[in-house]
């Protein structure tokens, strides 16, 4: 049986997800970021160094969103799951993925990395709003 990916909505997420990077890391948690991470507040990248930064960042944005309307789509051969409504099943994958992909890895930065818990809170913390976001798009747009 094929699964069927809604490319609109894989792209419409990796926009949003797009905005709440920005707005997650630019604004909200920005001098808490920087300071966390040990980089000098007064220093601003390069254009150029910006400009792959954003890149890379759409191209990852594209990656998470692509994979996960996989993960998505894959859910109809679960047992019950296809009487689940698109919010539900949004923030069900959005949890299991969560716990199951980001929290280990940002906790594998805490113990061998030396970043600290505010730290992980407030990267944890953006992979937890984008992860939801971005599932309940492909939810209720798959």
């Amino acid at each position: 049986m094929p699964l069927h990916i809604n490319i609109v909505a894989v792209l419409a997420a990796v926009v949003i997800n797009f905005i709440i990077g920005f707005l997650w890391y630019a604004a909200l948690f920005a001098k808490a970021w920087t300071k966390e991470m040990g980089y000098d507040p007064n220093m601003r990248p390069g254009r150029k160094a910006m400009m792959k930064g954003m890149v890379l960042m759409v191209i990852g944005n594209f990656l998470f969103a692509w994979v996960f309307a996989f993960y998505l789509a894959g859910w109809q051969y679960i047992p019950g799951a296809n009487k689940m409504n698109p919010f539900a099943m949004g923030i069900n994958s959005a949890i299991s993925v969560w716990i199951g992909f980001f929290v280990p890895v940002h906790i594998s930065r805490v113990v061998w990395e030396k970043h600290s818990w505010k730290l992980f809170f407030i990267n944890s913390g953006y992979h937890l709003v984008a992860t939801i976001v971005v599932a309940l798009i492909l939810s209720y747009w798959t």
